[in-house]
């Protein structure tokens, strides 16, 4: 009986020996994950540079154990267009992040959330009364109005011949346009608004080893990771509540009240007045008053780093490359003439600042690592297997750097987008620094429209240098670790008001 059941053992040992071995070769490159950890170790401090070096020795596809979690890595467009296009649904859901989950109400927000039915009606709410082109349009007043008061600090610093941190008005700004559009007004004045904002971007962005290997979560307790999450997600409720209160006061008068949704004149009015009228998503149930909660959240998840940071790289950019600079504000200026600003029509006629702007994204897309998705099923890539429930990376820095689809790859030169159709609109699958596809970010418009609007401005109203006790940060192009790659060193530079426009107000 003894032997029966060994040589029973014996032949089951083999056949999953086997079928492993045979399943492997139909398995992304990976090598032997180390126990425990896994790959977590190949990493680094900046995941999408490890991770390119990567695929470049490896292959497009790469299949790694993060501690527990299955994850593929994907590093060319042949394979993102895989992903986002032929398989998008496959796709099109999200894994469960620990941090998100605790400050952004279970995840009850578009970026957030799994794929079904929830997240399709948030997702229409979210660009129906926020993102679309018809409400980055309403909102131009505000655009016009923010930059304004920030063009007027910019010459207050040229006029004394004061450097200025460029980097810290230019997030004050992004934060300035997005409350008045969001919540009805500004609140950057607000210490702990800022402070509050920071860390909560910084917290969605940080690792968790409770996300990765469950049975050392513990160490997130130990490192304070998780009393900040508390503590953040206490300050960001209260902050939200407050908006909330203030707006159902404003609503208890004629003044305050929007008749039509349509008519709302901030995000959180549109919210109320949907709330209000038995939505379907967001009813009067407790679950209804935290979505309404996790959407406003998400309006500073997705989108106020990412304008700083693309504005911020592009202006990196253009103080390095001077030749670049000078076109631009031949460009702009020549277009806006002796206008003391540039209109958005204005905009709509300048090739070359719109070329800036792609290859600054180009080499600096915001999130060099997309959001993860996470696949509702197995499916073949490139003839490889991803079983489901795999986490999936791609990683929009290496497919936009990557020599076979771009030429001179490593280079800042705006040229190559001139009399060129790819876009970073979703269709051109090696330019997805906002991804394509079910998972594509919704707010392309409303980030583009801010991120042009304030680049021409900069570039028409001023002449930039860098003072000599700044170069060697402002010159330093390295980048800071966690979601958002934020420049490591601000940008303090000298402006000197364009002589040109004086002139000819003086005339």
């Amino acid at each position: 009986m003894v032997s029966f059941l060994f040589l029973v053992a014996v032949i089951a040992l083999g056949s999953w020996c086997l079928i492993n071995r045979r399943n492997a070769t139909n398995l992304p490159w990976s090598r032997t994950p180390l126990p425990v950890i896994g790959h977590l170790h190949l990493l680094g401090s900046l995941p999408h540079r490890s991770l390119a070096s990567l695929a470049k020795k490896h292959g497009p596809l790469l299949l790694l154990r993060l501690g527990a979690v299955p994850t593929a890595v994907v590093s060319s467009a042949e394979v993102v267009e895989k992903v986002m296009k032929t398989h998008d649904l496959t796709f099109a859901s999200r894994p469960a992040l620990s941090i998100a989950d605790r400050l952004v109400y279970g995840s009850r927000d578009v970026s957030f959330h799994g794929y079904g039915e929830y997240w399709r009606q948030t997702r229409r709410i979210s660009i129906v009364h926020y993102l679309s082109a018809k409400r980055v349009q309403d909102f131009r007043q505000v655009r016009e109005e923010e930059v304004a008061l920030f063009l007027a600090e910019v010459r207050t610093a040229a006029t004394a011949f004061s450097p200025l941190n460029l980097s810290k008005r230019l997030a004050t700004l992004t934060n300035d346009i997005t409350c008045r559009v969001a919540l009805g007004r500004k609140y950057s004045g607000e210490k702990q608004f800022r402070e509050m904002l920071k860390e909560f971007t910084t917290l969605l962005g940080t690792f968790s080893m409770a996300d990765y290997v469950p049975c050392l979560g513990w160490v997130d307790e130990l490192r304070g990771l998780n009393s900040r999450v508390r503590k953040n997600f206490k300050e960001f409720d209260g902050f939200i509540e407050r908006v909330l209160q203030e707006h159902a006061k404003d609503r208890a008068t004629d003044s305050g009240s929007c008749s039509e949704v349509k008519d709302c004149l901030d995000f959180v009015d549109a919210l109320l007045s949907l709330r209000n009228r038995g939505d379907a998503v967001i009813d009067l149930t407790v679950r209804g008053w935290e979505t309404i909660k996790a959407l406003i959240m998400d309006v500073f998840a997705a989108g106020t780093d990412s304008v700083f940071t693309a504005i911020e790289w592009t202006m990196a950019e253009l103080i390095k490359n001077p030749s670049s600079m000078r076109k631009a504000q031949e460009e702009v200026r020549r277009i806006v003439g002796s206008h003391s600003t540039a209109s958005e029509e204005d905009i709509d006629k300048m090739e070359y600042l719109k070329a800036i702007i792609k290859e600054s994204l180009r080499l600096h897309p915001p999130l060099p690592l997309l959001v993860p998705r996470e696949a509702m099923r197995h499916t073949e890539l490139q003839g490889c297997v991803i079983p489901k429930g795999t986490r999936v990376f791609v990683n929009a820095w290496a497919i936009a750097r990557c020599p076979k689809d771009w030429d001179r790859a490593e280079e800042f030169w705006p040229e190559r987008f001139l009399n060129c159709s790819v876009d970073f609109k979703g269709h051109d699958f090696k330019f997805v620094p906002f991804g394509a596809g079910r998972r594509g970010c919704p707010g392309v418009s409303f980030t583009t429209a801010i991120l042009e609007y304030v680049l021409a401005n900069l570039l028409h109203s001023f002449d930039w240098e860098v003072p000599e006790e700044e170069k060697a940060g402002v010159l330093d192009m390295s980048e800071t670790d966690g979601i958002t790659a934020r420049k490591k060193y601000d940008l303090v530079l000298r402006a000197k008001p364009n002589l040109g426009i004086l002139h000819a107000q003086s005339g």
